[in-house]
């Protein structure tokens, strides 16, 4: 998280905020003050300024009246003179007495005693004897600059005549530098109450902003999945209360986000776990997650699916063109086959909505149904292997005995034989419900296996003894058996079982001459025995379903023999639950070898 500026932050504004309180209560009580302090110096100035004037006018008012000769005594204008020398001038830069003829009759400017007896046009001056008023402004000397305050004072006789003026200018220079002087011992009292309001300012600020600045602190923590620190309470303030809600949500928090943890775990440990796989997506159909089974099943990473639209992953373009018609659907196989291998799929869908039953996402339950679907198309073929091979012997008895009904039985050439066919296929059929009867035993584990230790190779000499008295002329059987003894444990006609089916076969598809090869190795752990033929062998592609019920390399021989196609399978089971493997190699032309292991027993087990 990005760290907050200063000027950003709420330290900085409550600090500027507090300065400009401060800022705007000083100035307000500044231009207060300033103003009525400038008022105050104007108003002692200016009552300096008449004081003078007065003291000026009566003085002026004599002499104007007093008679004069001209023989004896000063004239008016020497006595005006001397009244106005007289005068302490002070601040009065300017001090002219002129008579009602607008003629100056006396000055305090030793710079303009030129102008005395000469008129004045001086525009406050003739307002004064013009109005017969007091004449009073403010001006700025052009030379220096600085303020000037003006003033024209009328000078009356007894008989409110006016008599004269008197001409007054006095430089405010003064006041205005006290002024000034005092604005800035203002000033400079104004930037040290800044200065100090700011120290304050940001202390204060401190105060509020600490307790939130390690809230935000504490905050980016609980963003982290810390739960284990708790915010100081300084104070019993909002503030104080803010950080003791913010240390509960903390708790309760820890509690839920420990809760979820909790139930994430498990239902990670669930998803692992499953066989079966599961896939959810968003409302959009795009894949948010997937298990490790689901992955495995349609051979994809979960990592890499995460973002893909569940239609394309599940390659259901061809079937399905929207989500929504994904639970409409229920269920459906899809096929993953490709040409190594033979792969089904079952995936059920269903919707997740929220609390608006508005659609959230969906989640695809999908399942490995290959060996359903293979156990399924087994239990098919067997009925219709079972329904087609009672079908022929019993089409074949029906047409015989109608024959036989219809008057053959009197024909004593042709009724023995047809007795003898229809004899045959019934033994054919019994032979064919007793392999199933014995394969649905297996199946159900109803076939128990009487196990004794037994020395095979004695054992297989028996067998091929006993195939030796009835073998056809045309074949010959070889030994390759080792000497010594190799125990076994097995049971015994169960076996001779699986040695007759093996051998019976061979003697069937052997050619005329034909050598039929019995042998067995010692393994180690195991012994392996074989028995080669030299018929017309099996091709490479049917090798493995010589051993699945009902199969015939060559369908029409094998019935003409009289075999059920049950035979090698029932072997398998047998061999199987001798905790042996079973399996045949061929060549066309060349012959085919059956070959089956038997776990030898250890030397504890030979002891028994």
């Amino acid at each position: 998280m990005n760290k907050v500026g200063f000027f950003r932050s709420i330290q900085s504004k409550f600090t500027i905020i507090y300065i400009l309180l401060l800022l705007v209560a000083v100035q307000v009580i500044g231009a207060f003050f300033t103003n009525e302090l400038e008022t105050e110096l104007m108003e002692s100035f200016e009552s300096s300024i008449n004081d003078r004037v007065e003291l000026l006018n009566y003085n002026l008012e004599q002499a104007f009246e007093r008679e004069r000769n001209e023989e004896e005594g000063p004239s008016l204008q020497e006595e005006v003179q001397s009244i106005v020398h007289d005068v302490e001038t002070g601040d009065i830069t300017t001090l002219e007495v002129i008579n009602n003829q607008s003629r100056v009759l006396g000055t305090t400017n030793v710079l303009e005693r030129d102008r005395i007896g000469k008129k004045t046009t001086r525009d406050t001056v003739q307002d004064a004897l013009f109005f017969d008023k007091r004449q009073d402004t403010t001006k700025y000397n052009q030379e220096t600059g600085n303020p000037v305050h003006v003033q024209a004072v009328p000078i009356f006789d007894s008989q409110e005549n006016v008599m004269g003026v008197i001409y007054v200018e006095a430089s405010l220079e003064g006041v205005f530098n006290q002024m000034q002087e005092i604005n800035d011992i203002f000033l400079q009292g104004s930037l040290l109450a800044i200065a100090v309001s700011a120290v304050v300012g940001i202390l204060v600020a401190r105060t509020i902003t600490k307790p939130i600045s390690e809230m935000r602190r504490q905050a980016q923590t609980m963003a982290k999945g810390d739960f284990s620190q708790k915010v100081k309470v300084y104070s019993k303030d909002e503030i104080g209360l803010l950080a003791d809600t913010f240390n509960d949500l903390n708790s309760r928090l820890k509690h839920s986000y420990a809760t979820i943890e909790e139930e994430q775990f498990k239902l990670r440990s669930v998803l692992s776990n499953m066989s079966d796989g599961v896939i959810a997506t968003n409302r959009t159909g795009a894949v948010t997650l997937m298990n490790e089974a689901a992955g495995r099943m349609i051979g994809r990473d979960p990592d890499e699916v995460s973002g893909e639209l569940l239609i394309d992953v599940m390659q259901l373009e061809d079937r399905v063109v929207d989500m929504t018609e994904l639970p409409e659907s229920g269920s459906m196989i899809i096929d993953f086959s490709d040409e190594e291998e033979f792969f089904l799929i079952r995936a059920n869908f269903s919707t997740i909505l929220d609390e608006e039953e508005e659609v959230t996402g969906f989640i695809s339950v999908i399942s490995d149904v290959t060996e359903q679907e293979k156990a399924e198309q087994e239990r098919r073929e067997f009925v219709s292997n079972v329904s087609h091979e009672l079908r022929t012997p019993l089409t074949t008895m029906k047409s015989y005995i109608e024959a036989l009904n219809d008057g053959a039985w009197e024909d004593k050439e042709i009724a023995p034989r047809f007795l003898g066919v229809a004899q045959t296929e019934t033994d054919r059929m019994i032979r064919m419900v007793n392999d199933l009867l014995q394969l649905s035993k297996m199946d159900a584990e109803e076939y128990p296996l009487e196990k004794e230790r037994v020395d095979f190779i004695q054992y297989f000499h028996g067998v091929i003894d006993r195939f030796e008295l009835n073998l056809p002329g045309h074949i010959h059987l070889k030994r390759q058996l080792p000497e010594g003894q190799f125990p076994v444990w097995m049971d015994k006609d169960k076996m001779t079982q699986v040695l007759d089916n093996v051998i019976s076969n061979a003697i069937k598809y052997s050619p005329e001459g034909g050598i039929i090869t019995m042998k067995a190795e010692n393994k180690r752990h195991y012994l392996l025995v074989s028995i080669s033929d030299q018929g017309m062998g099996i091709s490479y592609d049917k090798l493995d379903k010589i051993f699945e019920r009902f199969y015939r390399a060559d369908k029409a021989r094998t019935r003409k023999l009289g075999g059920t196609g049950l035979g090698l399978a029932i072997s398998k089971e047998l061999v199987e639950a001798h905790h042996g493997k079973i399996w045949a190699t061929s060549k066309e032309g060349k012959g085919t070898t059956v070959l089956f292991t038997l776990p030898l027993m250890n030397q504890k087990r030979r002891g028994v």
